[in-house]
């Protein structure tokens, strides 16, 4: 039996760019793995298939009650599916729902925390739900947002930008590790180097420099061009858009950057995400 060890992040912060390092570290081939395989290296925890083996109803009949209790079963069954640790993605917040847990520590070995300027997540995940910017701001600013269940996923707890975050990272601990998007692009070799020494993965310096350049923007983007990828929302003409950061400074009016600051005050000043001027 195995331990999770969870990538968690809220949406469009960087989670995709951990899971195709890990993926390549892990592998360790000559080549990049490929971008619509990442799943068998990297779980994912809310898959509809997975619940549906504890409960035989149509997932359109289970109550989100149904679903909260189910969930730590689901992981407890993840962590049966190999030996040692397994990396999970999850987006959901660390929090309860009816009185039950959304992450089962029974089965945790620790988590990894990808977070990345709230300003940008606004721009990056309008692109990608195909909502407007308004409308985005809205629901990073609302406590205990969740998305729907549907045939692919459960509904995940995901919460407000501040809650998420604060919910895995406001306590310390050592089986924590907290990546900030803006280092990941500024010094992709030592923030990667950094989350392989916290995973414990024996690799050689050469082995993570070809991780991470297979892992790389431009390479991901390049492989969504040849064959798509299936993470890709209908919204989406590609799930790859930019990847870089600041961008909020030519996508958002000055009353949108204040609605999310003044949202998000306490939590973005942790992070240094506070721009001059609000």
């Amino acid at each position: 039996m195995g331990s999770i060890l969870w990538l968690a992040s809220y949406p469009k912060s960087g989670n995709t760019w951990v899971r195709l390092f890990v993926s390549n570290l892990i592998a360790g081939g000559a080549t990049p793995f490929d971008i619509n395989r990442i799943g068998e290296v990297t779980l994912a925890e809310p898959g509809t298939a997975g619940f549906a083996l504890l409960d035989k109803r149509p997932w359109q009949q289970w109550t989100d009650a149904e679903i909260a209790a189910m969930r730590p079963r689901v992981q407890e069954r993840i962590s049966q599916t190999r030996d040692g640790v397994i990396p999970v993605k999850t987006h959901s917040a660390f929090v309860k729902v009816g009185g039950i847990a959304t992450i089962n520590m029974a089965v945790t070995q620790g988590a990894v925390y990808v977070v990345r300027n709230p300003l940008d997540v606004v721009v990056s995940y309008a692109h990608h739900q195909g909502l407007g910017i308004d409308a985005m701001i809205r629901f990073l600013n609302t406590d205990m947002f969740r998305t729907p269940t549907n045939e692919v996923n459960v509904y995940e707890v995901m919460g407000s930008w501040s809650q998420h975050v604060a919910s895995w990272t406001a306590a310390k601990s050592p089986l924590m590790h907290i990546m900030r998007y803006e280092d990941m692009t500024a010094d992709p070799l030592a923030a990667f180097g950094a989350l392989a020494a916290f995973m414990r993965i024996e690799a050689a310096p050469e082995a993570i420099a070809r991780a991470v350049r297979h892992a790389d923007f431009e390479q991901a983007a390049a492989m969504e061009e040849a064959a798509g990828f299936k993470e890709r929302t209908p919204a989406q003409d590609r799930f790859f858009r930019s990847g870089t950061t600041g961008q909020w400074r030519d996508a958002l009016s000055p009353d949108q950057v204040a609605a999310v600051v003044d949202a998000h005050r306490e939590q973005m000043e942790r992070f240094g995400y506070v721009p001059d001027g609000y």
